[in-house]
C-alpha cells in the first residue's frame, strides 16, 4: 500500500537530498502517505460497514440455490470485483483489494464452504505462483555475489530467530516453545517475493536486489527443517533430567 506513494515521492530526488534532514522531500512524502492512509481507512470502513453486509447478503442468496458452481463463481467474482474497485476507486493495488475481499468472505459465515469449494483453484494458482516466482531466481547470483547472499540469509535466519525468540519469551512461554517457534519462523516466503516484485516494478529496488531476496528466501526455507530439528534436540535436552 505504501510503496506507490514512496516511489512517487522519491523518483527524481538525489540520494543525498533524500537522506538529508532539511530535505523538502520529507514533507512531499508525508502528504501522500497521509492521504493514502486516510483512503485506506475509508476503504476498510466501507468494506466493514457496507461491503461486508452486501457480500453476506449475496452469498446467502447464492448458497440457497445449492449450486456449487454458482457459489464458487460468486466468491471469485466478489474477490475480482472488490480488487478492481480498490484499484480504480481508491488507487490501491488489485492484490490488496482481493486480500480484503478474502477477509470479508472469511467473516461472512461461509468461510468453510468457500475454502472447500475453492481448494482446487487455490492449489492450481499456488503452483503457478511458485513456478513464476521460481523463474525469477537467478542461480548465477550464488556465484557472482556469494557473500551478499550469505549476508541476506544470515539476516533472515538469525534476525527472525532472535526477534521471535525474544518476543515469545517476553510473553512468558517456556524456552523450548520459544526455540521451536523461532526456528519455524526463521524464513521468508511468498510475501517477500510480492514486495520484491513491487519494488522492482516501482523502481525502488534493483533487479539484483530481487535476486538476492529470492535466493535468501529459497535458502532460508531449505535450512528451516534443520533449524527445527536442532530446536527439537535442544528442547529435549532441556526437558530431560540431568543425571549426576
Amino acid at each position: 500500500m505504501l510503496l506507490p506513494a514512496l516511489a512517487d515521492s522519491l523518483h527524481g530526488q538525489p540520494v543525498s537530498m533524500v537522506s538529508a534532514d532539511h530535505n523538502p522531500a520529507t514533507g512531499q512524502l508525508l502528504l501522500p502517505v497521509g492521504v493514502l492512509l486516510g483512503k485506506f481507512l475509508g476503504f476498510i470502513l466501507f468494506m466493514l460497514l457496507i461491503g461486508a453486509r452486501l457480500l453476506h447478503w449475496l452469498l446467502e442468496r447464492v448458497a440457497a440455490t445449492n449450486s456449487r458452481e454458482l457459489f464458487t463463481l460468486a466468491v471469485v467474482v466478489a474477490a475480482i470485483g472488490i480488487g478492481f474497485g480498490a484499484s480504480e476507486l481508491f488507487g490501491f493495488s488489485f492484490a490488496l483489494g482481493a486480500f480484503v475481499a478474502g477477509l470479508v468472505v472469511g467473516e461472512s459465515g461461509h468461510h468453510h464452504r468457500a475454502v472447500t469449494e475453492l481448494q482446487p483453484l487455490q492449489d492450481a494458482f499456488a503452483a503457478l505462483f511458485f513456478v513464476a516466482m521460481g523463474m525469477l531466481f537467478d542461480p548465477s547470483i550464488l556465484v557472482r555475489e556469494p557473500l551478499r547472499v550469505l549476508t541476506v540469509v544470515a539476516i533472515i535466519v538469525l534476525g527472525k530467530f532472535v526477534a521471535t525468540f525474544l518476543i515469545v519469551r517476553l510473553l512468558r512461554y517456556p524456552t523450548g516453545t520459544a526455540l521451536t517457534i523461532a526456528a519455524g519462523l526463521a524464513q521468508i516466503g511468498e510475501f517477500s517475493f510480492i514486495l520484491a516484485e513491487a519494488g522492482v516494478t516501482l523502481r525502488l529496488l534493483p533487479a539484483e536486489g530481487q535476486s538476492l531476496i529470492v535466493a535468501g528466501a529459497l535458502l532460508s526455507i531449505a535450512l528451516n527443517s534443520f533449524l527445527l530439528y536442532a530446536a527439537e534436540a535442544i528442547q529435549n535436552r532441556i526437558a530431560s533430567p540431568v543425571s549426576v
